[in-house]
């Protein structure tokens, strides 16, 4: 993801609300589960980390990107932005890069 791209979903991502949020236990299987699920509806999710958990939101957004196959757009104090394209209708259009441009014509 080219650094357009992923200001170009921080823009999107400005107006969301959190759709889940982590809390005292942590990262659990169930909260994977409902983030993965969360995107068969939507591409761009928010994600909150609340103050009584002890994990480092950073580390905790790879985690759920990796179980996912979504993509950490950004953690910015304890907020996780996400995103993971649909595969077949994309709602979200990103950017295209002047590099991927230049080698399409190649």
């Amino acid at each position: 993801m080219t650094s357009k791209q992923r200001a170009y979903l921080k823009s999107l991502a400005n107006d969301l609300n959190p759709v889940f949020q982590v809390g005292k236990s942590s990262l659990t299987p169930e909260l994977t589960t409902a983030v993965g699920e969360a995107f068969n509806n939507n591409e761009l999710i928010k994600v909150g980390v609340l103050k009584n958990c002890m994990d480092d939101p950073r580390e905790i957004a790879q985690i759920i990107a990796e179980r996912t196959r979504s993509q950490v757009v950004q953690v910015i104090g304890k907020k996780i932005i996400l995103y993971k394209p649909d595969k077949d209708k994309p709602k979200i259009e990103l950017p295209v890069s002047r590099s991927s441009k230049n080698n399409a014509g190649k």
